[in-house]
């Protein structure tokens, strides 16, 4: 049951950063974006709770951490992404 609840919160951490990203950004809501960091925050999510599996105990700064990691998950795919459309438009 805990690493149900730690893969909950960095699901949650990564769907929260991507929204806030969003509403920081001022452009219209991009699906497509949206997305794509839901997908890696579900993937965050099961990461952590795959690693926290094997753990016996859980303590407050576990879910902590839980959640800024998959909100920093998302916030590094964005990094990635950005560097990769402007290689890939050939801009410097």
């Amino acid at each position: 049951m805990e690493a149900l609840w730690i893969g909950l919160l960095a699901f949650a951490g990564g769907v929260i950063a991507a929204l806030l990203g969003w509403l920081e950004s001022k452009v219209p809501f991009d699906v497509k974006k949206f997305g794509s960091s839901a997908i890696r925050a579900l993937l965050a999510g099961f990461g952590f709770a795959l690693a926290y599996n094997f753990q016996n105990f859980l303590t407050p700064l576990d879910l902590i951490a839980a959640f800024l990691g998959g909100a920093g998950v998302d916030v590094v795919g964005n990094r990635i992404g950005g560097v990769l459309r402007k290689r890939k438009a050939g801009a410097p």
